[in-house]
């Protein structure tokens, strides 16, 4: 079975290390370029209902604004307590200037 892909943005739309949030078939999605790479999670921290994408981004890890809970872009995996669950991690391509985004999970 083919993984569909949706358009999320474009990638001149973002900047380096600053998420950029979406809303893909009503799922909240946070779009980051960082280290020549760009990922896309799921923009709902697990440890509280709050957007990632209004957190910080460093060393491919972006932070929840509210307690500090870190994700790994990569694998959606917390390393900073308060979260213990990881959060859905979903493949990303780039075609031209499109950033696309399948909502089926990597992780």
């Amino acid at each position: 079975m083919a993984i569909a892909f949706v358009r999320a943005c474009g990638l001149s739309e973002l900047e380096e290390d600053t998420p950029k949030r979406v809303e893909l078939d009503g799922t909240p999605v946070s779009v980051v370029q960082t280290e020549g790479e760009v990922f896309a999670i799921h923009d709902i921290c697990s440890h509280a209902n709050v957007s990632l994408s209004e957190g910080e981004v460093d060393d491919c890890h972006i932070e929840c604004w509210l307690h500090g809970s870190r994700f790994d872009l990569r694998s959606g995996k917390p390393d900073a307590l308060p979260a213990t669950r990881p959060i859905p991690v979903y493949p990303v391509k780039i075609e031209g200037d499109d950033v696309l985004v399948s909502l089926t999970q990597e992780s």
